[in-house]
């Protein structure tokens, strides 16, 4: 026991400044790091910052189908567009020339309905009246010896003549008919005959200028 009192006694004043120095070294440190620090900006930290992208587009490499098809698809445009061109322009021209014979249509189709209609539940005097229409078509083969254009025009104007006073309203709705088509030909023939004269005329002014520019170069 005497001896671990004289062991303390060497041993403390020794180990006291020791521990002191330690204990100032740390200090020292922590206001050094306190100096050194210095705030930052959210946008000057790592997570915030945007790498530049890497990336690059390179297109793919074209193979010997695709180019075939590509080689095929110029060759038949033309013609596929030539084909959409004249398929559009005769729809279009269908249509209109439906649009024209359309009531005609319609009036032939009521007309023969009525006929149809009539002949199914004739009235009593029906047979009579055929009988006097067949008597003047053979009257007026009878009356148009001699010429063709008679033998076309007299049975058939007697037998018209005679249908319209037995059939007065059936009659007038023919005559109708038969005006409305007579117009729209004449009107349809009238526009093919404009048109003709058109393409007529404007050849010769090619055919005029054709020969006035070959006598210029010639001259």
């Amino acid at each position: 026991m005497p001896n671990l009192g004289t062991i303390a006694k060497v041993v403390l004043p020794m180990a006291v400044p020791g521990a002191l120095g330690l204990m100032s070294a740390t200090v020292f440190a922590a206001s050094k790091a306190k100096e050194n620090n210095t705030t930052l900006m959210t946008n000057e930290l790592s997570l915030y910052d945007t790498p530049e992208s890497q990336l690059r587009y390179e297109e793919p490499e074209v193979g010997t189908v695709e180019q075939g098809v590509a080689s095929l698809r110029k060759t038949v445009e033309p013609y596929v567009s030539w084909c959409q061109e004249n398929t559009h322009f005769a729809v279009e021209k269908i249509q209109s020339y439906y649009k024209t014979v359309e009531p005609v249509v319609n009036t032939t189709h009521s007309i023969v309905k009525d006929m149809y209609a009539f002949l199914n539940y004739p009235p009593s005097e029906f047979y009579a009246s055929v009988g006097v229409i067949g008597f003047s078509g053979i009257l007026g083969l009878y009356l148009a010896k001699g010429s063709r254009v008679r033998m076309l025009m007299f049975p058939t104007g007697l037998m018209a003549l005679s249908a319209s006073m037995f059939y007065p309203q059936h009659a007038a709705s023919v005559a109708r008919t038969t005006k409305h088509c007579i117009f729209s030909w004449g009107s349809e023939g009238r526009v093919v005959l404009e048109e003709l004269l058109r393409g007529k005329s404007s050849s010769k002014d090619k055919v005029e200028k054709t020969q006035k520019t070959a006598s210029q170069k010639s001259s």
